[in-house]
């Protein structure tokens, strides 16, 4: 995703100082830019769609949707089919123009390169809005993490993919082929839908590069003593376990820490005991607390935090600003390169730094 902080016209004029002076003097125009821009984006996630759906999803009155819906037909950035509205090729080209000016009006260019700095990671990317309210703020960080990925991918590169609702979204948003990928789950499953497993996000991603598999079929949490008699005795998982090792790209997401212990199902001694190590945040079956300790750490084939030091590009994708401590605390570990993430959680861990709380 290319960075417009600096965007001039050939007259030297800064574009994000008109942004602001368009806040300043005529604050309807923008609001009405973003209402429309919202709407578009809307519409190409869950396109054909009706105007009442739509109106449901904004939580916005039909006869209010209604109307930008017929100003964007007009506009040739909508059009109506029998099934519902859908999105042009030009409302396309305007949707992704729209996001930039979108980022500029929120300061998130500035807040990018303050975050990757401080949190000491190559790259942040931040998604407008708020995923834990809004699910196409999910899909566009989803959508933002595969952009990464493929910006990233080379010939005959291995992935490794954690599992998680936020990592389903990055595979269900490849639009790209790498024929010659591998994609492995980065640990052992948890114990939650199966859409969600690791292993079936891995499967889904090579199919969508078109790219091949292999999966890991063993649980996480296992015993350390269980995990050595079973890899003794399964070529096929030791096989598994040396090409997660040859990662060249990890895509993971970040969890809080109790919620993810509950998902696990460990005892309740255990996630006492999490708890009372003041663990954050949580990442490949590792419990961090602030400001980067690992405290606690689950058996299971597959990769660590401290393998990280030993892959190319680590690309940690987590939004909302429930996770922000969590996302703190993992980055703190070290061994992250990009950070995808979403606007409310990366002004909660703006905030968390600027009152020290670490």
């Amino acid at each position: 995703m290319r960075s417009i902080g600096t965007f001039k016209d050939p007259k030297g004029i800064n574009v994000e100082k008109i942004i602001q002076l368009q806040r300043k003097i005529a604050p309807e125009l923008t609001q009405t830019i973003e209402a429309r821009y919202n709407l578009l984006r809307h519409i190409q996630q869950a396109q054909p769609v009706g105007r009442r759906a739509v109106a449901t999803m904004l939580d916005k009155g039909e006869r209010v949707v209604r109307a930008q819906v017929d100003w964007l037909k007009a506009a040739g950035l909508i059009e109506f089919s029998q099934v519902g509205m859908s999105i042009t090729a030009e409302g396309k080209v305007m949707l992704a123009d729209l996001a930039e000016y979108i980022r500029l009006l929120h300061g998130l260019v500035g807040l990018e390169a303050e975050l990757a700095e401080r949190l000491n990671l190559e790259q942040v990317i931040i998604i407008p809005g708020d995923s834990e309210a809004d699910s196409a703020v999910q899909r566009e960080i989803g959508r933002a993490a595969a952009g990464v990925l493929g910006q990233h991918l080379g010939d005959n590169m291995i992935v490794a993919v954690s599992g998680g609702s936020t990592m389903a979204k990055v595979a269900e948003a490849i639009n790209f082929s790498a024929p010659t990928t591998v994609v492995v789950p980065a640990r052992g499953g948890l114990g939650e839908v199966v859409e969600y497993q690791a292993n079936t996000i891995a499967a889904r991603m090579a199919g969508k590069l078109g790219g091949r598999y292999r999966l890991l079929h063993i649980p996480d949490g296992v015993s350390e003593e269980m995990l050595e008699a079973i890899l003794a005795g399964d070529a096929n998982l030791r096989t598994v376990s040396e090409v997660i090792k040859q990662a060249n790209i990890l895509v993971h997401g970040i969890g809080e820490a109790s919620p993810m212990a509950e998902r696990r199902g460990m005892p309740a001694e255990t996630i006492a005991e999490i708890e009372r190590r003041q663990a954050v945040g949580e990442a490949l079956g590792q419990y961090c607390a602030l400001p980067g300790e690992i405290v606690y750490v689950t058996s299971s084939i597959g990769l660590r935090l401290d393998d990280l030091a030993g892959i190319d590009k680590v690309i940690a994708v987590a939004g909302g600003s429930a996770k922000a401590k969590a996302i703190l605390a993992v980055a703190g570990t070290g061994g992250q390169d990009v950070l995808v993430t979403d606007e409310a959680a990366a002004k909660a861990i703006q905030l968390l730094i600027n009152t020290n709380y670490i």
